[in-house]
């Protein structure tokens, strides 16, 4: 935890040199926003418990609680009736967004110094983002919360929240995103086809986490697709075109920034945007300067292959793979970069090494690979040989952290998502043939123009349930309810050792915090860290002790410990 603290003050005092030296007015900084063209008049928005629709774009949440949403039209009308529609989850996100920010920062001075050092740091980030998006921003902005213009005017820090998957994976001490991917083909699936499974584990809270919106976007350029993703974000994370391409993000070992460039989720919007094919994927990918490095993880119908396109801030190269088979962690394995110190420093001291071990034993155990069984892989909690690792360890497939989980079809262009929680829940499946008409591009609702409307029912999903995936039986599980217990009380020592808040703790509680995970790691090393802040070192040097005999998940946090052992001597 004090390792923490000195990560995000290092990184705040860096960004801020120049604003402290130069002491610019946030005025001067604050971004200016596009030009703004609508073509004819914007439609008046109605809301309803059940659905909110204006022209043809409509937006609601299904049975299982995932968002639904469709949107059509130019840039800014594509931004301006998103943020409309999704008007109250988009106050929610940032809400949960900026408590979640104030969790890991609660001082009032460092979260302003670090504010205009955000904004001192990315003020030529405008230069590195298309006009188009840009202008989408833009009018997504016009929805977000006047509560919290005292970070930035509306349109500066929602631009600003679309680098914040980069910014995070570039302090990579505060494990907030690790995901594990794969793809199959060929001999490898079930029925030779492409078959493509992903964690994404961006973890920003629980209250981030549950409104998931699978949002079905048809652009007035480029080609129609669906995204994984949450209101008022335009970026890509998790997503598929109508012409079965895919995309997913990886993070890679990155340094810290020294300035803004594109980021990843919008090179990623751009290719599933404007690419059908994996070579027209690179091209685009080639053209764009990213400031952290990423792997993306492209599957083509029309290539019958996926391929990982990996990209730092200075190279970029392509890995192919010689089977019909791909896994993919945090960790390059291209010939440009296979062999690069940090890289290699990056597979020594991370999980992500581990994790791409554990995922190649678990599509070996499993080929042929159908959906079914990808989601099965994707929900795997154990270690290598199923050993043990205790819940929630970094070293796991699914770390029950997981933003969404997702698996597609490419080829079917069919896509399956994950529903709360985590990628526990029943995973959906949506056919995008049935999504987006193959004349009129819209979707399969009656919709043919503004004045001939027919939404979507408002009692049931567009989901396909004849091909529902079940949940996850650890769902109804008494360790599962353990678990829950066990993130509770995490959570009130997290709040005590990093935060400095006064918490209720007893012996009881601690037995019960012990018992309800066991064999994770984590939660000696948290007791370690409570003990060593009362200066109680015995007590703490025992809990360092216990958590290294469990398996820790990195050589990183492995040195977190014995140092802080250290400090009981």
């Amino acid at each position: 935890m004090k390792l923490l603290k000195h990560v995000l003050l290092g990184f705040a005092l860096l960004l801020v040199v120049g604003w402290s030296v130069l002491k610019l007015s946030y005025a001067w900084l604050a971004l200016d926003p596009p030009r703004i063209e609508v073509n004819g008049k914007l439609y008046p928005v109605s809301l309803s418990d059940s659905l909110n629709m204006v022209g043809p774009n409509w937006y609601r949440q299904n049975h299982k609680g995932i968002w639904e949403s469709y949107i059509e039209g130019s840039p800014f009308e594509r931004g301006f009736y998103f943020g409309q529609l999704a008007n109250e989850q988009i106050v929610s996100q940032e809400e949960s967004f900026v408590a979640q920010i104030k969790k890991l920062i609660p001082s009032e001075w460092f979260l302003n110094t670090l504010k205009y050092g955000v904004v001192f740091f990315n003020r030529h980030l405008p230069e590195h983002v298309s006009e188009e998006y840009q202008q989408e921003i833009y009018g997504v902005s016009r929805a977000f919360s006047d509560e919290f213009d005292f970070i930035g005017d509306k349109y500066s820090r929602i631009l600003n929240y679309h680098a914040a998957h980069d910014i995070g994976h570039a302090l990579q001490d505060l494990s907030i995103v690790g995901c594990s991917s794969f793809a199959v083909w060929n001999q490898y699936s079930t029925d030779s086809s492409l078959v493509i499974g992903r964690n994404f584990d961006f973890y920003m809270g629980d209250d981030f986490a549950k409104d998931k919106v699978l949002l079905f976007l048809k652009p007035d350029s480029g080609y129609a697709f669906a995204s994984v993703t949450w209101a008022g974000f335009m970026g890509v994370v998790s997503g598929m075109n109508e012409h079965g391409l895919t995309v997913t993000l990886n993070a890679a070992k990155s340094s810290v920034p020294n300035g803004a460039k594109t980021p990843i989720s919008l090179l990623a919007r751009e290719i599933l945007q404007y690419a059908r094919t994996i070579d027209e994927a690179y091209a685009i990918a080639r053209s764009r300067e990213t400031f952290v490095s990423e792997s993306i993880l492209v599957g083509s119908a029309e290539d019958h292959a996926a391929a990982i396109i990996e990209k730092s801030p200075d190279r970029i190269d392509i890995y192919r793979p010689l089977e019909s088979r791909l896994t993919c962690t945090n960790h390059y394995q291209s010939e440009t970069f296979k062999e690069d110190p940090v890289n290699l420093k990056n597979m020594e001291d991370s999980d992500s090494e581990y994790r791409f071990r554990r995922l190649n034993q678990l599509l070996e155990e499993n080929f042929p690979i159908d959906p079914t069984e990808s989601v099965q892989i994707l929900r795997n909690r154990n270690g290598i040989d199923g050993s043990e690792l205790g819940m929630g360890n970094p070293k796991a497939i699914n770390q029950l952290l997981a933003h969404h989980g997702i698996v597609f079809q490419p080829e079917k262009r069919l896509l399956w998502v994950s529903t709360n929680p985590f990628q526990l829940g029943e995973f959906l499946c949506y056919d995008l043939n049935e999504v987006f008409h193959s004349n009129s591009g819209l979707p399969n609702t009656g919709i043919k123009n503004q004045t001939d409307v027919s939404y979507p029912s408002t009692k049931k999903s567009m989901n396909v349930d004849s091909l529902t995936i079940p949940a996850d039986n650890f769902l109804q599980s008494n360790s599962f309810q353990q678990f829950l217990r066990y993130k509770e009380l995490k959570n009130r020592l997290f709040d005590n050792v990093a935060l400095g808040k006064e918490i209720e703790w007893n012996e009881q509680l601690e037995e019960e915090f012990v018992t309800s995970n066991p064999e994770s790691y984590i939660t000696y090393f948290m007791l370690g860290d409570y003990y060593l802040e009362q200066s109680i070192k015995e007590r703490a040097k025992y809990y360092y002790e216990l958590s290294l005999s469990k398996e820790v998940a990195s050589k990183q946090e492995r040195q977190k410990i014995i140092e802080n052992l250290e400090s009981c001597h």
